[in-house]
């Protein structure tokens, strides 16, 4: 039986629906935003035009009485003041609504990823999924940042247009009538932008990935020394995103040429037309001046038309794909309005405290089944008893199906069948039961960050409210803790660099107990760790009391304190029960335990 979702893929809504969305989610900051682009773009700009006319008329005795040419160049002087203390109010509000937008965009794209499954958390590599989170969200957030600046020329065109027909009409129409065919041919070969930009985002998602990729196979790179292999495989993925990258820009910047250009076309054609009017008395030298003038804003009106439609499909590719990461979610999830904490303290970390109703009594799994997509690996039809304090020990061989087990009861894996019942209730969430304090779980590889051992250990959580020295005691990371540089308080750098790998293990669980919760769950725990040390930890463990623990492993020292041992094979239990009886009448044990034996003296 498979697992894959049967949910059908949302298909995303048109690119307009999600930024009204985003433009909604702080209106009063994109408003203000609005108003600061307007008095920048639209309304400064044609006091400047409307003080050139009246200027250049001043000096050509063509401008009725009124102000002198110096107090025209005064208000220049002022309007270009207000100017400056428009743009910088524009700033501060044009960078916090646009990392308000970015903010919610990532926000929303981590709470829904984090939700679903391990199996396919994102589609794709993890280089696309990083390509998305940073370029596709930025690509969005910039252009809701901009978009606004076409409200400001808009208006400033709309204003210049109707003077220019005051003036002129003739020069007006045969000045901008070619301008407008133009800049609209031109909008019409933009139908390749969408297709170089997902060039490019697919391109530099490849070489992303393969970076993540090397850089957690260094080891294995070295070994096998592949280095130039890997070296030339690089190469070839930078060649194809070099490529995309320049088709793309080369694009963009023929477009934007073909509109900048239009603008001296314009010019010529105003000098051309406006000698006769000027001659017949009926332009003046402030009106070319004012034209010339409008001219430059007006084209660049138009071609921002232009080049702002060609964005709006790019931040559609963008929107796109960032829909597709989410897989089966709401096709507005991405735009879905929630907390985000740009100003201000940060929230507290969520923190439940345990209680008699986080108590386990007994934990039961029946007929747990689950299928990797496009694979027959899994597990089929197994069922487990947990009491209280019992020590149960999964076995078996690489791809037995043990970890894929110990997900699927955790609920990082959906279960295609089977059920699981917590002191006899149906758990109808293992993803969101499954949590502190009913139950921790440390996987096969612990998670450290590039922060302080203390920081990796409580996770955010207060430490007043944990005992911190017993969990790292329980943990046997006493004396590691002495050794290392500052205590807990060393930094451990990118995936806990700084530490071996029997510390991360026993790290990661100290983490588990700090929590002290009712069900720890351990994958492998003890693989990194030497015969000592991991006497030493099980001892601490079972120190604990009522701990009830459900432990992957093939090592003797666990084999032989577990109350139960389910073996199994091929996505199957084989048997079950203690080790004893298991060794007499199970073949596969016996052969495991053989392995495990030798493993331990060295053989």
């Amino acid at each position: 039986m498979s697992a894959r979702s049967t949910a059908p893929q949302q298909s995303p809504l048109p690119a307009w629906r999600y930024l009204w969305q985003l433009a909604r989610f702080r209106p009063g900051l994109y408003l203000l935003l609005g108003f600061f682009e307007i008095m920048f773009f639209g309304v400064t700009p044609q006091v400047v035009g409307f003080i050139t006319q009246a200027f250049f008329d001043r000096l050509t005795g063509d401008a009725p009485a009124g102000l002198d040419a110096y107090t025209l160049a005064a208000l220049v002087v002022v309007t270009a003041l207000a100017r400056v203390a428009f743009i910088f109010a524009d700033v501060a509000v044009y960078f916090n609504f646009r990392y308000t937008v970015a903010a919610l965009l990532r926000k929303n794209l981590f709470e829904y990823i984090l939700k679903r499954p391990g199996a396919r958390a994102v589609p794709g590599s993890p280089g696309e999924a990083i390509s998305r989170f940073r370029g596709d969200v930025d690509e969005v957030a910039f252009f809701m940042a901009e978009s606004l600046s076409l409200a400001g020329f808009g208006l400033f065109a709309l204003v210049a247009v109707v003077v220019m027909v005051g003036i002129n009409p003739r020069i007006t129409l045969f000045v901008f009538a070619p301008l407008v065919l133009v800049v609209v041919a031109a909008n019409l070969a933009m139908g390749g932008i969408q297709a170089y930009r997902e060039a490019l985002r697919e391109a530099t998602g490849r070489v992303t990935g393969f970076i993540g990729e090397l850089f957690g196979a260094v080891q294995a790179v070295k070994v096998a020394t592949a280095e130039p292999r890997m070296m030339e495989r690089f190469r070839q993925l930078n060649d194809v995103r070099q490529r995309a990258a320049l088709k793309d820009r080369l694009f963009n910047e023929l477009l934007g040429s073909v509109f900048r250009n239009t603008v001296n076309l314009g010019t010529g054609m105003i000098l051309l037309l406006a000698a006769q009017a000027m001659r017949d008395g009926t332009f003046t030298v402030g009106d070319l001046a004012l034209f010339v003038y409008y001219l430059g804003f007006v084209t660049d009106f138009i071609a921002t038309i232009g080049t702002k439609l060609a964005w709006y499909k790019q931040v559609g590719v963008s929107i796109g794909r960032m829909v597709r990461m989410l897989q089966d979610a709401p096709a507005e999830a991405i735009v879905t309005h929630g907390a985000i904490y740009m100003h201000g303290p940060l929230p507290e970390v969520p923190y439940v405290a345990k209680s008699e109703t986080h108590r386990l009594e007994l934990l039961q799994a029946a007929g747990l089944t689950y299928r990797y997509p496009d694979s027959d690996r899994g597990i089929e039809n197994v069922s487990l008893r947990l009491p209280r304090g019992a020590f149960t020990v999964v076995t078996g061989r690489v791809g037995s199906g043990k970890t894929t087990l110990l997900r699927v009861l955790l609920g990082l894996l959906p279960k295609a069948a089977g059920e699981i019942r917590w002191n006899g209730q149906v758990v109808t969430d293992p993803a969101s039961f499954f949590v502190p304090p009913r139950s921790a779980y440390t996987a096969q590889v612990p998670l450290l960050f590039s922060e302080t051992l203390r920081d990796n250990i409580l996770m955010g959580m207060p430490e007043e409210v944990f005992d911190l020295e017993r969990a790292i005691r329980r943990a046997a990371l006493e004396r590691d803790v002495v050794e290392l540089e500052d205590g807990l308080a060393t930094m451990l750098g990118a995936k806990g660099v700084k530490l071996s790998g029997g510390q991360r293990q026993r790290a990661a669980a100290a983490r588990m107990f700090v929590r002290d919760p009712e069900l720890l769950v351990f994958d492998d725990l003890s693989s990194a760790l030497d015969v000592e040390t991991e006497r030493m930890l099980w001892e601490r463990v079972f120190e604990m009391g009522e701990s009830t623990c459900l432990v992957v492993s093939h090592r003797r020292p666990a084999l032989q304190r577990a109350d139960q041992i389910i073996v199994l094979k091929d996505g199957r239990v084989e048997a079950q029960g203690r080790l004893e009886v298991l060794l007499e009448t199970c073949g596969e044990m016996r052969r495991l335990w053989e392995g495990s034996v030798n493993e331990a003296d060295g053989l």
